[in-house]
Formats: structure tokens, C-alpha cells, sequence
């Protein structure tokens, strides 16, 4: 039986990062952290980074390629993981076309920050 990638949505900020991380090519979970980094300019702990991938990987929407990379352990992204992401992104895309016709979006200066306050 065929899963509708649907039925896995809405994913959590961080399983969409893994997913988006893996989208291009395979990583250990090292090369995933820095990559949302360097996307995001956030970090993620490997407590959260494990769990999610091993929540993902139940799922079947990622797997441990096997390879013998020593200590660490690459992952693939799986064909259902692929198409959950797409839906995942293609959602978050609507969701963003409904705030811009609300007037949000880049063009929206953002308020003063309180005094005190960054």
C-alpha cells in the first residue's frame, strides 16, 4: 500500500531541516548540524538532532545508508521522505502566499525593539 506524503504533515521545524538537509546528498549527523546551521544560523543539539532522525527513520522517510564511515553513521533520504518533503515545502509555500496577501512578508519593516530590548 502506497503512503500519501500528506499524511505525515505538518512536520516539526527541525524534522523539515533534516529532511531539506538530506535532500541533496547523504550526511552523518555531524555534516546534518552543520548544514542547518549554516542554512539557518541556528544550531541544533544532537539530542534533538537523534531523536528526530530516529523518529524519521521509523517513519521511513530516512535511512543509515550502512556505510562504514567509523564512528559516523551516514543517512539517506528515501524516496518517501522525498516526496514528504516536497509536500512539506509545497504547504509551507501556501501558508506564505496567504500572509503576503495579508500584507505580511519581506516588504514588512519589523517594529522597533522595546527599549532595553535587541
Amino acid at each position: 500500500m502506497t503512503q500519501d506524503p500528506v499524511d505525515f504533515l505538518p512536520l516539526s521545524p527541525q524534522q523539515f531541516q533534516i529532511l531539506l538537509s538530506l535532500a541533496r546528498q547523504d550526511r552523518h549527523g555531524y555534516g546534518i548540524i552543520q548544514d542547518v546551521a549554516r542554512r539557518t544560523g541556528e544550531s541544533m543539539g544532537t539530542g534533538t538532532l537523534y531523536t528526530a532522525i530516529g523518529r524519521l527513520a521509523t517513519l521511513e522517510l530516512v535511512e543509515d545508508t550502512g556505510e562504514d564511515a567509523g564512528r559516523r553513521r551516514p543517512y539517506h533520504l528515501t524516496r518517501l521522505g522525498r516526496a514528504v518533503l516536497e509536500a512539506e515545502a509545497a504547504r509551507l509555500e501556501a501558508l506564505v502566499r496567504c500572509a503576503r496577501r495579508e500584507g505580511l512578508g519581506a516588504s514588512v519593516k519589523r517594529a522597533a525593539p522595546a527599549k532595553g530590548r535587541p
